[in-house]
C-alpha cells in the first residue's frame, strides 16, 4: 500500500468539509508549528467547526470516507481512558490508517469554538461561512507552549517531589521489587526530573523555547553531555542498573536544579538532597536479612 501524500490528505480533508454541517476547518499541532521540521510521520491535527454534533454521532460510519483504517480511537466514548477535560463539548476521532497517515479529527460545535482557538498553534484552513472575518486568528506559532518561568514555590515543590519520592523508592529497591521501582521512577520521579529539565532549558534560552511533549526536543536544546546523561537514566529491568540510573537521575536533577536556582535567585534545598542521598546509599548497603534500618 502506497502512502497518500500530504497534498492528497489535505484535499480529502477539505473535500469532506464541503458537508454543509461543517462551518470551518482549522488545523493545530506540529503542522502549524513553524519551528518543527516536517517529516513523514506528522499527524494531521484537524478541527471541524460544526453547526451541531448530534447528526455526526448517530452513525460513526461516515468517518469511513477518510480511508482504510488500521485502528480508531473515540476518546469521548471511552470509560477507562476518558478524554481531557478541555475537550468537553467536542468529539474526537483519532484515526490511524493502513497507509501510515494519521488524522486526529476534533468535531467542535460553534458555541465551543473559543476554547480551541485559544491554542497558539490553531490556524484557519478554510473559513467556509465567514466565522473568522471579525475574529481573525494571529499567525500560528508555538508561543503557547514555551517553558514558563517557575515561581520559587513551584521550584521548591518540584525539588520536594523528586527527593521525597526517591526516599520512598529506596525500600522498593532494597526489597528487589523491580517492577514497582521502575514504575515509581517513570511515573513520579521522572516527571519531576523532566520538569526541572524544562526549567533548566528555559533558563538557557530566556524562557523562549518549547521543549516539546515529554521533552522530545531536549536533544536540540541540551548540551550533549547533559542529554547523554539523561539517556542513561532509562535502565533495563536489572536491580544494579536501576540503582545506577537512580544515582544518575539524582546527579542530573542536582545539576539542573542548582543551575535554575542560581539563574532565578532561588535557594536549592541542599539538605533534602544530602539527607536522601545518604539514606539511599545506606539502604543499598543493607544486608537482606537486616533487622533494622540503622
Amino acid at each position: 500500500m502506497i502512502s497518500r501524500s500530504e497534498t492528497e490528505m489535505m484535499e480529502l480533508i477539505l473535500e469532506v468539509a464541503t458537508d454543509p454541517r461543517i462551518l470551518a476547518v482549522l488545523q493545530d499541532g506540529s503542522r502549524s508549528n513553524p519551528n518543527v521540521t516536517p517529516d513523514i510521520f506528522q499527524d494531521f491535527d484537524i478541527i471541524y467547526v460544526v453547526a451541531e454534533l448530534s447528526s455526526f454521532l448517530k452513525d460513526h460510519s461516515w468517518i469511513d470516507v477518510f480511508g482504510e483504517r488500521m485502528i480508531m480511537q473515540l476518546p469521548e466514548a471511552m470509560e477507562l481512558y476518558p478524554p481531557s477535560p478541555e475537550l468537553e463539548g467536542a468529539f474526537s476521532y483519532l484515526l490511524q490508517f493502513k497507509d501510515g497517515n494519521r488524522i486526529d479529527l476534533t468535531m467542535v460545535p460553534f458555541e465551543r469554538l473559543k476554547q480551541f482557538t485559544s491554542d497558539s498553534l490553531c490556524k484557519v484552513l478554510w473559513d467556509k461561512t465567514g466565522l473568522f472575518k471579525n475574529i481573525p486568528l494571529p499567525p500560528a506559532s508555538d508561543a503557547g507552549y514555551v517553558v514558563q518561568m517557575p515561581t520559587e514555590r513551584s521550584f521548591i515543590d518540584c525539588c520536594n517531589e523528586f527527593w521525597y519520592t526517591n526516599a520512598g523508592l529506596a525500600k522498593g529497591l532494597w526489597r528487589e521489587e523491580v517492577i514497582l521501582a521502575q514504575e515509581l521512577i517513570n511515573q513520579v520521579i521522572r516527571g519531576a526530573l523532566l520538569q526541572m529539565m524544562d526549567w533548566y532549558v528555559g533558563c538557557r534560552y530566556n524562557f523562549n523555547v518549547n521543549t516539546g511533549k515529554f521533552g522530545k526536543y531536549y536533544q536540540r536544546y541540551l548540551e550533549p553531555a547533559m542529554y547523554e546523561k539523561l539517556q542513561a537514566t532509562y535502565p533495563v529491568a536489572d536491580l544494579q542498573q536501576i540503582w545506577q540510573a537512580v544515582y544518575t537521575m539524582q546527579d542530573l536533577f542536582r545539576t539542573s536544579a542548582q543551575s535554575v536556582a542560581t539563574k532565578l535567585g532561588y535557594t536549592y534545598p541542599a539538605d533534602w538532597d544530602k539527607n536522601v542521598t545518604a539514606y539511599m546509599q545506606h539502604v543499598q548497603q543493607l544486608p537482606k536479612d537486616a533487622e533494622r534500618i540503622y
